[in-house]
């Protein structure tokens, strides 16, 4: 009976699982309901390319502006860091009205710089990103027989040393009818009710998609000559994508136009996400993820049966002895019994690891939370921003976390004694901060220096400074006096006043440490494509559910290796764990950094130019070192409490 109940909780277990793995979402705005008739206004996002990485705004180019003006939308931390800017477009629309050959306007002549940038920016492959009831404008291709979505649409295209522009847009607006139910609520029991009948509002009708088709036209310049925005273009427009009609030359102006159908659809409100979230080579995702962690976790289940064998068998054995046989086994050690007094000699800089550690608690803490939120809906795709804003917060947050456990092992190395903890929490708040801040100002010169809206405008850096000094360093100090007034942990055997030689080893165990992260690596690297594919190549990642599986199953993973590394170690009479256990998991960052290496010659073959490659190297080195402080900081927690449980489980002389 016991083994079919915990048969029950496990597959219980393993559907709640695979049920997280979905990662169902909150939608990032509430339900807009328009009228017949009402307006529609189009925002315009900032240019992007995966052929350079960098952001310009959209009117950095010459295009239609509004008539009242160029404004920016309200927009939060998260989005100014990504580099979006949302601006107002002179895009109009009326529910359920449909309209064609609308003229928008007829630029200026073409100056010699104009013409250059258009042409740059054609040459980048920059796409035009237009947003409309917080939906972004997707637009299908058909390639050998597939359909292939995109988001947004190419500035314009080069045909036989001619640059043309795609100046006519044909937008298609999905909407889905919206009434409220005339049933305010159903009561009684069985089969009988009451029916409370309230009144009824007018229909009204909810965005559910924004398509649009991009095209090349020549219009007449006699017929543009005397038209004001939204009139009528005088002839019909036929919007022929593979066409190409209007170049761009210097000296010469461009006139745009649109034209908008509404479509009634099927798709609620709810769903109306889908769309963007069907990534391409799903069911191969779903499958390499399942596969493995399987793989993973069959092998990280065997690495720690044999390890908990292994110890055991000392310990039983050792145990099982009578005192007189223990004297004398005492007399002829080996292994690791042989380094109890060495085991907790304080490691060297023993500063720098408790403000490592204690960062790495800080950065993992904001990852499992971000994700879990992230997992749970709370931060959608349709919310944009709010996932980088998210990890801000929690980070600034678990400060208090970061200062207590990094004071708390100071004392610990240092047998209670409290002297230097002000400085220990003083340097753990500013650590990976200033590294990052280091990182981020050096790159953000190389986008000011392209005039880009990726680069953070000063203002912003005052506010994530402020950020940084006025809640982060304060919430570690506070951490870092709990961490002084908690009792240090009491090491379970004393440590002689002479080192311990250690014997010359066959093979150097540095090269064990790097070759530890191999193993947390394999949990990663078929996530670590769709994440990368998300960042650098525009698509949108929505399997946080997964990716929560996949980090807990990292966690694990950095543990066993971390101890089973550890345990090496001290079977050969190496007593200096302290820094090996952090880097045999801490390793894991290096082989991400040389697979962002890989991803950047083979999947981003196209991304042109110094500045762009510096940004996607300056970016990964950054999330490398971060990855690094929390695996190293898993892996060095673990092995402690190992080392500690092990030296206490036996009584030695």
């Amino acid at each position: 009976m016991d083994f079919f109940d915990k048969f029950k909780i496990w597959v219980l277990f393993i559907c709640l699982i695979s049920q997280l793995g979905y990662g169902f979402y909150l939608p990032g705005s509430y339900l807009h309901k328009y009228g017949i008739g009402d307006p529609l206004s189009v925002k315009v996002n900032s240019l992007t390319s995966i052929d350079t990485e960098m952001p310009f705004s959209y009117y950095s180019l010459p295009f239609c502006k509004p008539e009242e003006g160029v404004k920016d939308s309200a927009e939060n931390l998260g989005e100014l860091l990504m580099g979006d800017r949302i601006e107002n477009s002179p895009y109009r629309f009326k529910m359920f009205k449909n309209e064609t050959e609308i003229f928008l306007c007829k630029t200026k002549p073409l100056s010699g710089d104009e013409f250059n940038m258009l042409k740059k920016r054609i040459d980048e492959m920059y796409q035009v990103n237009l947003i409309l009831d917080n939906l972004p404008a997707i637009r299908y291709t058909k390639k050998e027989g597939f359909f292939l979505r995109w988001t947004g649409y190419p500035v314009g295209f080069k045909f036989q040393d001619a640059y043309y522009v795609f100046n006519h847009l044909k937008f298609t607006v999905l909407i889905h009818k919206y009434e409220e139910t005339n049933v305010a609520s159903m009561m009684g029991t069985g089969d009988a009710g009451e029916v409370i009948p309230t009144g009824s509002e007018a229909p009204g009708y909810s965005v559910v998609g924004f398509e649009v088709v991009p095209c090349s036209f020549q219009h007449n310049a006699q017929s543009v000559k005397n038209l004001k925005l939204y009139d009528r273009y005088p002839s019909p427009i036929k919007c022929d994508p593979p066409a190409v009609a209007m170049a761009i030359k210097e000296g010469e102006p461009m006139a745009f136009t649109y034209e908008v159908s509404f479509v009634e659809s099927d798709i609620k409100w709810p769903s109306r996400w889908d769309a963007y979230l069907k990534m391409e080579g799903a069911k191969v995702h779903w499958f390499s993820i399942l596969n493995s962690l399987m793989v993973i976790t069959f092998l990280a289940g065997i690495v720690l049966v044999i390890f908990l064998r292994t110890v055991r068998r000392d310990l039983t054995r050792y145990e099982e002895l009578d005192k007189e046989a223990q004297a004398q086994m005492n007399e002829e050690l080996s292994g690791w019994k042989l380094v109890v007094g060495d085991v907790f000699r304080a490691p060297t800089n023993p500063a720098l690891l408790c403000i490592m550690v204690g960062d790495g608690v800080q950065i993992l803490g904001m990852a499992v939370v971000t994700i879990l939120f992230a997992a749970l809906g709370f931060m959608s795709p349709a919310s944009r921003g709010t996932l980088l804003t998210g990890m801000i917060f929690f980070y600034l947050i678990l400060g208090i976390a970061a200062g207590y456990v990094a004071v708390r092992l100071w004392r610990t190395i240092g047998c209670g004694d409290c002297k230097g903890w002000v400085s220990v929490s003083w340097r753990v708040a500013c650590f990976f901060p200033g590294i990052a801040f280091l990182i981020l100002t050096t790159l953000n010169f190389l986008l000011w220096g392209s005039h880009s809206t990726g680069a953070i405008p000063f203002s912003l850096f005052v506010v994530l400074i402020l950020l940084w000094f006025c809640i982060s360093v304060p919430l570690t100090l506070i951490g870092g006096y709990f961490g002084a007034k908690a009792p240090h942990i009491e090491y379970p055997v004393r440590t002689n006043q002479i080192p311990r030689e250690i014997p010359e080893q066959k093979y150097p165990s540095w090269l064990l440490v790097l070759g530890a992260g191999t193993l947390p690596f394999g949990t990663l690297f078929i996530e670590l494509f769709f994440i990368m594919s998300s960042i650098w190549m525009g698509r949108v990642y929505y399997v946080f559910g997964f990716l929560f599986v996949v980090m807990i199953l990292l966690v694990v993973v950095c543990a066993e290796v971390s101890l089973v590394l550890t345990y090496m170690h001290l079977c050969v009479e190496d007593w200096k764990w302290w820094w090996k256990s952090f880097f045999a998991s801490g390793s894991v960052a290096i082989y991400i950094f040389l697979y962002s290496v890989n991803y950047l010659i083979f999947d981003l073959k196209s991304l042109s130019g110094p500045v762009s490659a510096t940004l996607y190297l300056g970016y990964s080195l950054f999330i490398v070192l971060a990855i690094m402080l929390a695996t190293g900081t898993v892996g060095f927690l673990s092995s402690f409490w190992f080392v500690h449980y092990l030296f206490s489980s036996v009584k030695l002389d």
